[in-house]
């Protein structure tokens, strides 16, 4: 008979350096530790994922992916005043217990290079949004 298989699990950060509530998501047997599969390695390779975007339905696409497997929701929105570069841009992850806080910023700043690289997509985004005028 064979032994069941083990998820791999992100390593835990180092005390004090991030407060993603590590601990207490595997404390709870209810609650979804799907974030905790991603591992630093399979991180690198969302982040070299997202960095070739090349549409706003890949980016889409993407993101629901990001959704299904790992359970955290990507925002992307135009700010709150006006959007003259890719820093305009509110990209934020949903408040998810286990995301680690350089996750946080990691995958932000890889959309913002995708978007600087693919300026029709951050169009394509203010177009979603109306504020194009259609």
């Amino acid at each position: 008979m064979q032994a069941p298989a083990t998820v791999p699990m992100r390593t835990e950060c180092p005390p004090g350096l991030c407060d993603c509530g590590r601990e207490a998501l595997l404390a709870d047997p209810q609650a979804d530790a799907r974030i905790l599969m991603l591992t630093r390695e399979q991180e690198r390779g969302l982040i070299a994922r997202i960095e070739r975007v090349d549409s706003y339905a890949d980016l889409n696409y993407v993101a629901d992916l990001m959704y299904r497997q790992l359970g955290v929701k990507l925002r992307i929105a135009p700010g709150a005043n006006e959007v003259r570069t890719v820093r305009g841009f509110q990209i934020a992850l949903g408040d998810l217990p286990g995301l680690c806080r350089k996750t946080k910023q990691t995958i932000p700043a890889a959309i913002r290079k995708c978007l600087e690289r693919n300026p029709e997509i951050a169009f394509a985004i203010l177009d979603a949004h109306d504020l194009l005028g259609r």
